[in-house]
C-alpha cells in the first residue's frame, strides 16, 4: 500500500482520481504558510502533494516523491534536492492555458490601445482614433522559450492569424511534458520560424511582440538587457509572464523612457509588492498585473493539478518514468 499525503485543500470529489488499488490518500488539515507535519503524518507517507515541503521534511523516513503545485521551484533551492534521494516533480503544464490567454489579452490590449480607450471613458472623451481600430492578425509574436506556455500561446496566436517566431536552445520537436488535453503544440509544428540562441538579435528584430516564456535560472537572470531591447523594433511590446529579473530593470526603464520600445505588459516584477513610488506605475504604455496570469485561484487549477498528480502516482506505482521530474541539472541551475 502506497501512502499519499495531500497538503492542498482538496475536496473529497477532487481527491477521487487518486483513489486506486494499492493507494491510500490522506488529507492534511489546514495550516499556516510556514508549516510542520504533525507527528502522526510523518512515518508512513511515500508521496506528498504540496506547494512547499514541511519544515520537518527530514523527519519523513519513507518519503520518495514530492509533487509540488507550482511550476517555479527556485523557492526550494535551499533544500538541496540535488543531493537528496527524494524525487520532485513540478506543475509544468497546469497554468499554460491561463498564461497563454493573458498573453493574447495583452497583445490585443496594446494593439487596440485599450488603456487609451479606458482613459477616454473615464473622462467622457469621444475619440475615434485610428489606433483603437487595429488588429493583431498578421503581426509577429516572438516566443523566447517553447515549453508549455510558449506552445499554448502559439496555438492561440495562430488561431488569430498571427505569425509565430520561436527562439530556443535545442530546437522545436514533440513535447515531452504534461499538458491538459487539447492544448499546446504536441508535435512542435506551429512556429513559422525557429531561431537559435546565437540568432537572438536577428530574432528580436522581426517582432511586434516579445513574450518571455522561459524559467528564471542563473543562466536567464538579466537575460534581456540593453542590447536585446535595442534590437527590438520601436513598435515592439515586451510581455513578461515569467519572472521579473529575466529583464534588467534599469534597461527596461530606459527603453520605456526613450520610447525605444512601444510598451510592456508585466505580470511578474522586480519587487513584491511593487512599491507605489516605482516608476513603472506611471508609464501610460505599461500594463501591470499582480502576478495573476496563471494562479492557483483559477477554478481550473485543482482539477488539473490532481490530474497531473494522479498520473504521476500511477507511474510511480508501476515503475514508469514520471512527468515533469526535475533533474539534478535543473536544481543546480535554479
Amino acid at each position: 500500500m502506497i501512502c499519499i499525503l495531500v497538503e492542498l485543500p482538496l475536496t473529497a470529489s477532487e481527491l477521487a482520481p487518486l483513489m486506486r488499488p494499492g493507494v491510500e490518500a490522506r488529507q492534511i488539515p489546514p495550516h499556516e504558510s510556514a508549516w510542520e507535519l504533525a507527528p502522526e503524518f510523518l512515518s508512513g507517507p511515500e508521496v506528498l502533494l504540496c506547494k512547499q515541503p514541511p519544515r520537518n521534511l527530514d523527519d519523513m523516513p519513507h518519503l520518495k516523491l514530492i509533487q509540488i503545485g507550482t511550476v517555479g521551484y527556485e523557492h526550494l533551492k535551499s533544500l538541496a534536492f540535488e543531493r537528496r534521494s527524494v524525487r520532485v516533480c513540478n506543475a509544468r503544464g497546469v497554468f499554460d492555458s491561463a498564461i497563454a490567454e493573458w498573453n493574447l489579452g495583452m497583445m490585443i490590449a496594446f494593439t487596440r490601445d485599450l488603456r487609451g480607450m479606458l482613459r477616454n471613458q473615464e473622462h467622457a472623451v469621444w475619440e475615434r482614433a485610428d489606433r483603437f481600430a487595429q488588429e493583431i492578425r498578421g503581426r509577429v509574436v516572438g516566443l523566447w522559450g517553447y515549453g508549455g506556455i510558449g506552445r499554448e500561446t502559439a496555438r492561440l496566436a495562430k488561431a488569430f492569424g498571427m505569425i509565430v517566431h520561436v527562439l530556443t536552445r535545442s530546437g522545436v520537436g514533440p513535447r515531452s511534458f504534461w499538458c491538459p488535453e487539447g492544448t499546446g503544440d504536441p508535435e512542435g509544428t506551429l512556429p513559422d520560424r525557429v531561431y537559435t540562441t546565437a540568432q537572438r538579435l536577428e530574432f528580436l528584430g522581426t517582432l511586434d511582440f516579445l513574450i518571455l516564456a522561459l524559467p528564471h535560472t542563473r543562466e536567464s537572470d538579466g537575460l534581456i538587457g540593453p542590447d536585446e531591447l535595442q534590437a527590438l523594433p520601436p513598435r515592439a511590446v515586451v510581455l513578461n509572464p515569467s519572472r521579473g529579473p529575466i529583464i534588467q530593470e534599469g534597461a527596461l526603464l530606459e527603453a520605456l523612457r526613450t520610447n525605444r520600445i512601444a510598451g510592456a505588459a508585466l505580470d511578474t516584477h522586480f519587487h513584491y509588492p511593487l512599491p507605489a513610488d516605482h516608476p513603472l506605475w506611471r508609464f501610460p504604455n505599461v500594463i501591470l498585473t499582480p502576478h495573476i496570469s496563471g494562479a492557483d485561484k483559477s477554478d481550473r487549477y485543482r482539477p488539473r493539478i490532481v490530474a497531473l498528480f494522479a498520473d504521476n502516482v500511477a507511474r510511480y506505482q508501476e515503475g514508469r518514468p514520471l512527468l515533469n521530474e526535475l533533474t539534478r541539472e535543473e536544481w543546480i541551475g535554479a
